[in-house]
């Protein structure tokens, strides 16, 4: 089968490798052949090279792993050993161990599931996110009526403002460096701000403070101060952001003073989230076209992959299709 692996900053490899079979199923796992995949802002950082804390994660020069670093996958069951996944199923979730860049990927099979055969892979495949969103927004107070800034305007800061908006959110401000006026306003997005998280904080009235705060960035400490600091008194900080550091210094001071909450956490009840998702999408069916902006066929992972690291006002997701 074939197989990509990361062997330097930057720089894949494809192999060939020996497929798994049925018999290498432990209970619970799928076999699945690859349909597409989903390249995600949290696997950039092992792209370029910087050491993660996955176990296998040993390589001299980058992870040196199989299929690493996508985990967002769709694709048709071979094989299972899960009572809710049958050969011949479609599906879409986690590729569990961070190895989805292969032919064929045993997954656990509770972060997948069914998606509508109406679907082309490379929008179903968005569902994965979608559902780690909608998961998110779940632990959020109720937005009806509120004002909700949304910082980074990637595919995840977007796909917030999407949901947060459809969540009855009265006013949706999203903070991005790159220019998204021309796609945010199709996400729900009121006002787009073109600025840096800092910048536009040090311009924020007292009286436009965001009821919610989502940090859709990570990868970095500044930007959970800022939206700590953004909140409005009693408001609600979502640090959704993958934390490549250990500890994070925020000012507890503004913490206690503003009555504030600060939340984060992974995505739980996966299979639920992704039939969730699911539902969202026939609810919304001109959001997984519009989210969806680039598919690269599976020749072309090193191109996908260079375009995911360069900002593009109108890239929003990148796909790549088997």
């Amino acid at each position: 089968m074939w197989a990509y692996r990361l062997v330097a900053p930057y720089s894949f490899e494809k192999l060939q490798l020996p497929a798994p079979s049925a018999d290498d199923l432990r209970d619970g796992q799928v076999l699945l052949r690859f349909l597409s995949a989903g390249i995600c802002g949290s696997d950039l950082p092992g792209f370029r090279g910087a050491k993660g804390r996955l176990p296998g994660d040993t390589g001299v020069c980058a992870a040196e792993m199989n299929g690493f670093p996508v985990h967002e996958i769709a694709g048709e069951v071979l094989a299972s050993r899960h009572p809710a996944h049958q050969r011949g199923d479609l599906v879409v979730g986690w590729a569990s161990g961070f190895d989805g860049l292969m032919e064929f990927v045993v997954a656990d099979g509770e972060g997948l599931a069914a998606y509508d055969l109406d679907l082309p892979p490379h929008q179903a495949v968005a569902l994965q996110p979608l559902a780690c969103v909608l998961y998110a927004t779940e632990q959020l107070p109720d937005l009806t009526g509120r004002h909700v800034a949304v910082i980074g305007q990637g595919s995840i800061g977007l796909l917030f403002s999407h949901v947060v908006k459809a969540a009855g959110a009265q006013h949706v401000t999203g903070i991005d460096p790159l220019d998204r006026t021309v796609v945010g306003p199709a996400f729900g997005v009121d006002t787009v701000v073109r600025a840096t998280s800092d910048r536009w904080l040090s311009h924020l009235g007292a009286d436009h403070r965001p009821d919610v705060v989502i940090e859709a960035v990570g990868h970095q400490v500044a930007t959970l101060n800022h939206a700590i600091e953004a909140a409005a008194f009693g408001g609600t900080v979502f640090y959704f952001g993958v934390a490549d550091d250990d500890t994070y210094p925020i000012s507890m001071r503004l913490m206690l003073r503003n009555n504030l909450t600060l939340k984060s956490g992974v995505t739980l009840q996966r299979r639920r989230m992704l039939a969730l998702a699911g539902d969202f999408a026939r609810e919304h069916p001109g959001l997984l076209p519009a989210y969806v902006t680039h598919t690269f066929d599976v020749d072309d992972v090193q191109a996908a992959f260079e375009l995911a690291c360069r900002p593009t006002p109108g890239r929003v997701k990148i796909a790549i299709t088997g």
